[in-house]
């Protein structure tokens, strides 16, 4: 049914094979089309997720959207549990604490337990690194202990608590030596009642796996392990909607999240849950140096997901903050925040890239007062202290408004993949200066009999996984960008995690739980790794000699550090046009005779997706040697995504490739700088070029 309905709306004719040659001057000389990511804390991505701590509500903290509580606690052998605030908390920004009693106890050993996020994962020969902070009167051996539902014990350790009116932290380590087959396990707190003469509270109750990198409050190892295979460019955080706040006065706060975590508020996060604030401006940058990604720092725009917006009268109060924000991350200890941001033992951090505000054109009534006052005070301001610094508007072009000056423009595309597969072409006649980023896409639902665009209703169905032809479809939508690199930044998949025990939106990039088995990389996440793993330097022009675009969709350019000739193919739905392996032929202006090349494809059944912890993906690498003309002659099969690169080295007989000279804006496969970022007028090439919504 998805093959007749895609033939009847994409394709008029029938075409069986494409050729084409690729040209060697007049290409777009830019740096490179990047694939990056955004990230903030949807579907525990953040708490329960990238960020490895796994003792869930660790320190009761909460507001009046999500109020505190005593979830994911359990009392063990009698003891009673409850919320207390004491006339001497912990700290002012954790003044909750939970304070246990004996309860109904009749003696023996008491105590509480924790459940995790949704479990505790127990690996042979991992170090676990705990802490909790204790006040009252508890004079004893508290034993903390992994303990799987049915009462196996895998890792504990004894820490000697004394008796004291004065917060004290504990810590303690311990390193199973089994693995646990599955993650239903609790984290136990144990304790002689005996030892217990009336209530001890206890507050900031942490533990940690390894992190990557061995990093102090760190991130989940696999899951940074899979955002580094997608090589990825650019980190666009914190976010997305989590910047903005449910409603007033909520929104991310930085400076909530600097310094010991006894010191870091809550945050009442946009996606339905209380976030702890662990994962916070510095290690968002830690983050984004670990991998090697250029940061786009998110700059909350003065407008909350309820509609309202700072009155232009309080505006400045949140501008200040920004420039805060930046000297905190830039300054050096001259100055007020650099000097904080050097007590906390760090330097500074690099800022080339802020965006201001995110989808600000969505909400009623939001775009009005974004061009009118909020976008302009932010611009005015960060542009005058930091002129070198590039300014992302968070939408494009709506209502004819336009972003001032060189500022550039973000659109968040979720569509059909026959949609995506339609917009190959989307970039062609963009003629604006202004540069566009494309911060968020993905297919979210299936093609069906009858739909011809995302249905936005409650009901429509959605995709809970990436599908493999979507994917392909994702693949045909990129390449049409990457091939107008000159006018395109780049791309981010959105949104990345999902977690499988909690979510509030799918389909996601990345799927995972507790038990690090589980962890899944989709169908999408192939085809960004194969993409990105490639890059494109110089996009050189195309003739096709016999065919047209489509089913196979191509790009073709050079990479300037490596010397390589490369084409990028996606292959949709060849099979409604009277093939299954679809011919294609190309040759490469100073590609010669017998050249041989690397041929990379992904395929899957079409209707297939990435089981749990499992991959349908399959990857085939094969040599392609060129005939005595120069010429490339292979089939892709349908629902297929491919490479082709010609080292410098086996570019045929009597070619090579040198590099194309010194031209502004060469910095690497990796980098992007401002070269590309021109001044100029902002137009707008069509209606409908953002597809995007209100999460």
């Amino acid at each position: 049914m998805l093959s007749t309905l895609l033939s009847a709306s994409l394709f008029a004719a029938v075409v069986r094979a494409v050729s084409f040659t690729v040209g060697s001057a007049n290409g777009n000389a830019t740096s490179p089309y990047q694939y990056g990511l955004i990230f903030e804390d949807i579907n525990h991505a953040g708490d329960g997720g990238v960020y490895a701590e796994l003792i869930q509500n660790r320190a009761f903290q909460g507001d009046s959207i999500f109020p505190k509580n005593l979830n994911y606690w359990n009392p063990l052998g009698g003891a009673a549990l409850s919320l207390q605030n004491l006339s001497t908390p912990l700290s002012s920004a954790l003044p909750t604490s939970m304070q246990v009693t004996a309860g109904n106890s009749t003696g023996g050993t008491i105590g509480f337990s924790n459940v995790g996020f949704w479990g505790f994962p127990v690996v042979a020969g991992w170090q676990y690194n705990g802490s909790f902070w204790v006040e009252g009167a508890l004079n004893g051996n508290v034993t903390i202990a992994l303990v799987s539902n049915s009462n196996t014990y895998y890792a504990e350790a004894s820490v000697a608590v004394h008796s004291s009116s004065a917060w004290t932290q504990y810590n303690y380590t311990f390193t199973p030596t089994v693995s646990a087959p599955n993650s239903n396990n609790t984290l136990n707190f144990t304790f002689a009642s005996s030892s217990l003469s009336g209530a001890v509270n206890f507050n900031l109750l942490s533990l940690f796996p390894p992190t990557y990198k061995n990093r102090p409050n760190g991130n989940r190892i696999d899951l940074m392990d899979a955002m580094a295979g997608l090589y990825p460019s650019f980190f666009r955080a914190p976010g997305g909607n989590n910047v903005e706040g449910l409603q007033p006065p909520y929104w991310w706060n930085w400076t909530q999240s600097l310094g010991p975590l006894q010191n870091r508020n809550g945050y009442p996060g946009t996606w339905g849950y209380e976030q702890t604030n662990g994962l916070g401006l510095i290690e968002y940058m830690l983050w984004a140096q670990d991998l090697g990604m250029e940061p786009i720092l998110a700059l909350w725009s003065g407008l909350w997901l309820n509609a309202s917006s700072v009155p232009q009268s309080g505006i400045q109060v949140y501008v200040q903050a920004a420039l805060d924000e930046l000297e905190f991350l830039m300054g050096d200890a001259s100055t007020t925040w650099g000097a904080l941001r050097e007590s906390l033992g760090y330097g500074p951090f690099q800022i080339n890239f802020v965006e201001i505000g995110n989808e600000d054109s969505l909400l009623v009534g939001s775009a009005a007062t974004y061009s009118a006052y909020r976008f302009q005070a932010f611009y005015d301001a960060v542009s005058a202290a930091y002129p070198n610094i590039t300014i992302i508007a968070s939408y494009y072009d709506v209502n004819g408004v336009t972003p001032p000056d060189n500022a550039a423009g973000d659109i968040h595309n979720y569509e059909l993949a026959s949609q995506f597969a339609r917009q190959f072409t989307l970039f062609d006649n963009y003629t604006s200066a202004h540069p566009i980023l494309l911060g968020e896409y993905a297919v979210i639902a299936y093609d069906a009999p009858g739909v011809t665009a995302v249905q936005w209703n409650a009901g429509a169905p959605r995709e809970f996984v990436p599908v493999w032809y979507s994917s392909v479809g994702e693949a045909v939508y990129l390449l049409g960008a990457e091939r107008n690199s000159d006018k395109v930044i780049g791309a981010a998949y959105a949104p990345t995690f999902q977690n499988l025990n909690s979510w509030a939106w799918i389909p996601d990039m990345i799927q995972f739980d507790a038990y690090p088995g589980h962890t899944t990389l989709s169908t999408s996440y192939y085809v960004v790794q194969l993409l990105s793993g490639t890059r494109i330097t110089e996009n050189l022009p195309i003739t096709i000699t016999s065919g047209q675009f489509g089913p196979a969709y191509f790009v073709a350019g050079r990479n300037s550090e490596t010397g390589s000739h490369i084409a990028k193919f996606a292959v949709y739905n060849a099979t409604a046009n009277g093939t299954s392996n679809y011919p294609i032929s190309l040759s490469f202006d100073g590609v010669g005779p017998y050249a041989t090349g690397n041929l990379t494809y992904l395929n899957a059944p079409m209707n297939s997706t990435n089981p749990i912890g499992g991959n349908v993906v399959t990857k085939t690498v094969q040599t392609v040697t060129a005939s005595r003309n120069g010429t490339f002659s292979f089939t892709l099969p349908d629902w297929t995504v491919a490479i082709l690169e010609v080292g410098a080295n086996n570019a045929g007989q009597g070619y090579g490739y040198g590099n194309p000279g010194n031209r502004p804006g060469w910095l690497g496969p990796k980098s992007w700088g401002r070269d590309s970022w021109n001044g100029g007028g902002w137009g707008n090439p069509a209606q409908g070029w953002h597809h995007g919504y209100k999460k």
